[in-house]
């Protein structure tokens, strides 16, 4: 199941990150690439520990950690730092690949299990073009391109793979996710249950019938997180 979030980063949010990445110093994205996806990776990418990197994640990380639909989609337990990259010129796609099982973070040795991924747009669709990212699903893949600030959130074990860009540049953060509710059909139960939720609150307030299935989330959720 794929999320498409609006607006996790406000105009103002996306003009300081704009900011930020027009002077930094990029280098060859294949730093993180597994085995594999090396081989088809061939574009740039922010060094994790230089000083506009630092800044941008703690834009992003905020700007996650205030947005409802995030949390709900992804019950997030850990989230690997987010990195930044960037596909233009000679460096510009990434061919068919899938994401390492787990990603340890080489300051903290803090291992990831990486159960969703995300890719965060920094740039609009009208800024360049190609660049779409293919997520494969069983029916020849979905193209996504998103504006500027949206997120799309999807399962870490899909084939995805970033389409050349031929004109202009894409710019995004992405990262990997470890959530609460390592089982994919259990945590989108609970996001579909949440979002009927909302449905019924909206409709009757605090009813009988939403206290109910409140109490039915929360002692799934329960049953499932590991915190």
């Amino acid at each position: 199941m794929m999320f498409h979030i609006k607006k996790v980063l406000s105009a103002s949010q996306i003009a300081q990150c704009r900011a930020l990445l027009q002077q930094a110093n990029w280098a060859d994205g294949r730093v993180t690439a597994g085995k594999q996806a090396a081989t088809a990776k061939n574009n740039l990418q922010l060094p994790e520990e230089c000083d506009e990197a630092r800044q941008l994640r703690a834009i992003v990380l905020e700007a996650l950690s205030q947005n409802a639909q995030f949390f709900t989609a992804a019950l997030p337990r850990r989230v690997y730092p987010p990195l930044f990259n960037q596909y233009s010129g000679q460096t510009n796609s990434f061919g068919n690949h899938v994401d390492n099982a787990v990603r340890t973070h080489p300051a903290t040795a803090q291992h990831v299990r990486t159960d969703l991924s995300f890719t965060l747009f920094l740039c609009d669709p009208h800024e360049y073009e190609g660049g779409e990212l293919v997520i494969e699903d069983g029916f020849g893949g979905r193209p996504v391109k998103l504006p500027a600030g949206d997120l799309i959130l999807y399962p870490s074990y899909s084939v995805h793979r970033v389409e050349p860009v031929t004109q202009g540049a894409r710019v995004a953060c992405f990262s990997w996710l470890e959530s609460m509710v390592g089982n994919p059909q259990q945590r989108e139960l609970l996001y579909e249950l949440d979002m009927a939720i909302l449905g019924v609150r909206e409709q009757q307030g605090e009813s009988e019938t939403a206290v109910r299935l409140t109490s039915c989330y929360h002692n799934l959720l329960r049953m499932w997180a590991t915190p």
